[in-house]
């Protein structure tokens, strides 16, 4: 079963940031127990090279590896694709208009995504083109609700035909919103908003989440995708607790 097929399911998925655009970063994650991991183009120095390298290192491993490119071009969707991703996580998506285009670069057909057989995801050219047309139907395409006036467009958005999730970006939204802090309460209030929208409409919703914690609360609501934290994170627990444990041997 693809990731594409499991998110509109309404399984439980859970996955992490990749901020180091390292392949061997992606390799030990992907092959690790989590659902998927994204690649943060937007807010990480990937660049193409580093991009196909680390979408190459998820390949086969049993977590699906999506991309956020740095905007929602089309052309930065069809390089992630290209290059084998299982699915776009497309910042700053204001308008339904916004989420058409966004399913529309990730399938094939008029006016959508551009073909090219050579790529890795077509095989480099052993893909028929009928095949590989048809592949175009296992990409997950996530639109990132971050904005406020997102939100007076967001039943329109979450009924785009096509569209698999949306996707709260909570640290953008209360920015957005002015709020003080991301637990402020118009943003708790945004955040059910943008959950409801995706329910009535039968598109999953997910969310980055700054602690775990939180996971239930926002379970019950109806969200089923939840990104916590990252490599980075990861890298600096894992020094923390080793030097508390080295540390408690002194006492």
């Amino acid at each position: 079963m693809t990731f594409r097929d499991r998110l509109r399911r309404g399984e439980l998925l859970a996955g992490t940031w990749v901020k180091t655009p390292h392949p061997h970063v992606v390799e030990v994650l992907a092959a690790g127990p989590l659902d998927c991991l994204v690649l943060d183009c937007e807010h990480a120095p990937f660049d193409r090279a580093s991009l196909d390298l680390c979408l190459l290192a998820g390949r086969g491993q049993p977590a699906a590896v999506l991309v956020r490119p740095p905007t929602a071009a089309s052309h930065q969707i069809l390089n992630a694709l290209d290059c084998g991703a299982a699915g776009v996580v497309a910042p700053h998506i204001h308008t339904a208009e916004g989420a058409a285009a966004l399913v529309a670069a990730c399938r094939y057909g008029p006016g959508g995504r551009g073909y090219a057989g050579s790529t890795r995801a077509a095989g480099y050219g052993t893909v028929p083109m009928a095949t590989h047309r048809a592949s175009g139907e296992v990409i997950a395409a996530i639109a990132q609700i971050e904005d406020a006036d997102a939100l007076d467009h967001i039943d329109s958005i979450a009924r785009t035909p096509g569209l698999d999730a949306l996707f709260v970006g909570r640290a953008d939204l209360t920015v957005s919103l002015d709020a003080e802090s991301p637990d402020a309460p118009e943003v708790e209030a945004a955040v059910d908003r943008i959950v409801a929208a995706g329910r009535a409409a039968g598109v999953a919703t997910g969310m980055f989440l700054p602690r775990v914690a939180d996971v239930p609360r926002w379970r019950a609501a109806g969200a089923t995708l939840f990104l916590l934290e990252s490599d980075q994170q990861f890298l600096r627990a894992g020094a923390a607790k080793l030097a508390d444990a080295i540390r408690g041997q002194r006492r």
